[in-house]
Parts: C-alpha cells; sequence; structure tokens
C-alpha cells in the first residue's frame, strides 16, 4: 500500500520511495527513508495535503508525493 491510503492515527514502515530523481532526492532528504515508522496525523479538509509524523517531527506532504511511499502497515 502506498502513504496516502493510512487512515488518521494509522502507522507503518516505509518500504521504499520512488519518484523522479530530485524528487526521490528530496523526500530521502526529509527523512522519508526504507524501514523508517510513520504515522498519519492529519488531512486537510479536502484531503490533500496530508501531515506524518516521522523520525519526531511533524512533516506536510502532497498527495501527489505520498503516492509514491509504499509503505507496510502496522497491526
Amino acid at each position: 500500500m502506498t502513504l496516502d491510503q493510512l487512515k488518521i492515527g494509522e502507522g507503518g514502515t516505509i518500504l521504499s520511495v520512488g519518484g523522479e530523481n530530485a524528487l526521490r532526492c528530496r523526500l530521502l532528504d526529509m527523512g522519508l527513508t526504507p524501514r523508517t515508522k510513520v504515522v498519519l496525523r492529519k488531512r486537510a479538509p479536502m484531503g490533500d495535503p496530508i501531515e506524518i509524523t516521522v523520525r519526531g517531527y511533524e512533516l506536510t506532504l502532497r498527495i501527489e508525493d505520498a503516492v509514491r511511499i509504499e509503505i507496510e502497515r502496522e497491526g
């Protein structure tokens, strides 16, 4: 599944990060690396963007970026 498919309060572990070269590098630089745990905290009223907790901080991502991040849901 991808990061955008989580429900609020659910978490998972990143399996892979896709995207074009510059986009992928930007996502990796933000700490979205394989084997990192993430939790979906909020969704904007219209659904985009989403806010996740990763490595102890909150990060806001557009849905178009979140679909490129493969995760394994916890539980």
